[in-house]
């Protein structure tokens, strides 16, 4: 059944409230009807009565999904479902599923593939196929649940091996090759009907602050920009234009150095997502982009931690974007009240003059021709179709082949591959139990001979235990994975406290792993290590180990008692014991002096 398109509330002339609604996509990760926001966690998993009032009275354009509000295929169907019948125009319903690292859905449903650094390590021998064939996969997914919008590609070219929120999520430091992929994504996302949104413009690739925590500054000159942060938009633009483009909460002083007041009345260099200059001048009129912008997250750092949620979005729309993106918090009735209060102010500087009304129905009208363009392909979600299309065998397949394609052989001193007799002992030294787990398991499935596996998990061990495992082990495997989960990774703003009593742990692994490195070295042990994210961290441990292989993925699509499986580690086992050849190439520059060593 097809949804109705635009027609009568397109041809006829809306009022400033509904123009006004449809700038904004909301987020309901959570709603109690009661209580405290702030202590708010009970996931939104079926529309409420008082959301689907907010969301008609107001015509609210769109709304994001997170992990909370998507649990289970029929749950999902329902819900987005729920939310096209309740609107007066069809809704963007949107979510972040890149692929690898930043992944929504539940893995053990929905395909979520090795992610973008592991399609770039395959591009010097399979060019832009798995860039397609992921994206096809996932888009092909997100229609079958309902869901029109994926925030992806990401194409941040990542230049700085301290960035920790991009790395691993970016094709590699390649501009042009980041252009291609990036431009082979959008063309497969938009062929299945679901709108790419191009991200973090303009660049957010060679930062070593995370927007989700503070405000970036990049310091490029003009022709640096220019040549690799803002080339691949340009190609892409160019080549296949996007449905929709995401702004960086960056400062870019050699695009725009102007400053704006802040709420503490400090003037302060502009982000690029309220910066005109950036978001209409440069975006629109000397790069030809003519669809639909969006901000990333205004509750992020790099924007709230200077701005009221009123001035973020009466700011940002004067720039030119079109759609401000979870502007204010909804989690609970008198969050609504607070809801009403904002959307009336933004209403008011409408008609007062602070924002201009025809710039408001400039953006009005690209909104709704983006609408009308998904309206012709978009369907009602059923849940048998959605299925039958979720993690099916052809994608897993695919996810399979993308995630053995890409384990590269960055050093081998003549160890790999391992030919392992029965009983032979390998010892995994690993970020944690799930994730040794995994492995432990590949290998003992990617042989024959009954072999001895044992683990010693970073998060908790005793250096003694370890110890004597890697004095009685055969070969010896270590694997970390750099840097740290990031907001993105996990979800959103909610998820920073929970990432920072972590901070400790985190910090003191990488020296634990390297004190028993050195003494598997000491030992003139067979030695591996693998590189489970982002591959700078390689140069560190190199020179300990006789052969490294990166993955630049670790993910667990499956994680039973007695069944951890995850596709990064079934291609590290089987190149490991020599079932398949590691042929992926790096897609970043690492310091490589000590792999002669």
């Amino acid at each position: 059944m097809t949804i109705s398109p635009l027609s009568s509330a397109h041809d006829a002339q809306p009022n400033l409230r509904e123009m006004v609604g449809q700038k904004l996509m909301l987020d309901f990760r959570y709603f109690c009807e009661t209580g405290n926001a702030s202590k708010c966690r009970q996931p939104m998993t079926q529309l409420p009565p008082p959301l689907q009032k907010l969301l008609q009275k107001y015509h609210i354009g769109g709304v994001i999904l997170f992990a909370e509000n998507v649990q289970d295929t029929e749950q999902i169907v329902n819900l987005t479902n729920t939310l096209q019948q309740i609107s007066k125009t069809p809704i963007f319903i949107s979510i972040d599923q890149e692929g690898g690292r930043v992944a929504r859905i539940n893995r053990a449903e929905a395909t979520s593939f090795t992610g973008n650094m592991s399609i770039g390590a395959t591009y010097d021998e399979h060019g832009d196929k798995y860039a397609t064939g992921v994206a096809t996969a996932i888009a092909k997914e997100l229609s079958s649940l309902g869901i029109n919008v994926n925030f992806a590609p990401t194409v941040d070219v990542n230049a700085n091996p301290l960035n920790p929120v991009i790395n691993v999520r970016s094709f590699g430091e390649d501009p042009k090759r980041v252009a291609k992929l990036g431009e082979a994504q959008v063309r497969a996302f938009e062929k299945q009907g679901v709108v790419s949104a191009l991200k973090h413009f303009p660049g957010h690739g060679d930062t070593q602050v995370d927007s989700h925590t503070g405000l970036p500054k990049v310091t490029h000159s003009l022709a640096q920009i220019k040549q690799r942060d803002l080339l691949p938009f340009e190609h892409v633009i160019q080549a296949q234009q996007p449905g929709m483009i995401m702004t960086a909460h960056i400062q870019y002083p050699a695009l725009d150095s102007s400053q704006v007041l802040n709420s503490q009345g400090e003037r302060m260099i502009r982000p690029a997502t309220m910066s005109r200059a950036i978001m209409h001048d440069l975006l629109r009129n000397k790069m030809g982009y003519n669809g639909v912008t969006i901000t990333d997250a205004l509750d992020m750092a790099g924007i709230s931690d200077f701005f009221t949620p009123t001035d973020a979005v009466i700011e940002t729309f004067n720039a030119g974007v079109d759609i401000a993106l979870m502007p204010i918090p909804v989690r609970t009735s008198s969050d609504i009240e607070k809801f009403e209060r904002f959307f009336d102010t933004i209403l008011k500087a409408a008609s007062d003059g602070r924002l201009q009304q025809q710039e408001v129905f400039a953006s009005y009208q690209r909104i709704m021709s983006l609408k009308a363009r998904i309206a012709e392909q978009q369907f009602t979600a059923t849940t048998a179709i959605a299925k039958a299309t979720l993690g099916n065998p052809q994608h897993r397949q695919l996810e399979a082949e993308l995630a053995l394609a890409a384990i590269t052989k960055v050093k081998n001193n003549n160890l790999l591959p391992i030919k392992p007799k029965k009983g032979s002992h390998f010892h995994l030294v690993m970020p944690d139990r799930q994730k040794a787990t995994a492995l432990k398991q590949a290998l003992q499935a990617a042989t024959s001979a009954e072999i001895k596996v044992t683990i010693t998990s970073l998060q908790a061990y005793k250096p003694e235990r370890a110890q004597q495992f890697i004095k009685d082990a055969d070969v010896v495997i270590s694997a970390h994975a750099s840097p740290q989960q990031s907001a993105a990774e996990i979800g959103g703003m909610d998820d920073v406290a929970e990432l920072k009593s972590y901070e400790l742990s985190k910090q003191e692994q990488p020296k634990a792993l390297l004190r028993l490195m050195q003494y598997a070295h000491s030992l003139e042990k067979a030695s591996i290590f693998i590189s489970l994210r982002a591959p700078y961290e390689i140069s560190k441990y190199v020179q300990y180990n006789q052969a490294v292989l990166a993955s630049y993925a670790y993910n667990v699509d499956v994680a039973l008692e007695n069944d951890v499986r995850g596709p990064a580690y079934t291609a590290l086992a089987n190149v490991i014991l020599g079932n398949a050849e590691a042929r992926g190439h790096l897609p970043v520059s690492i310091e490589l002096e000590t792999l002669r060593k």
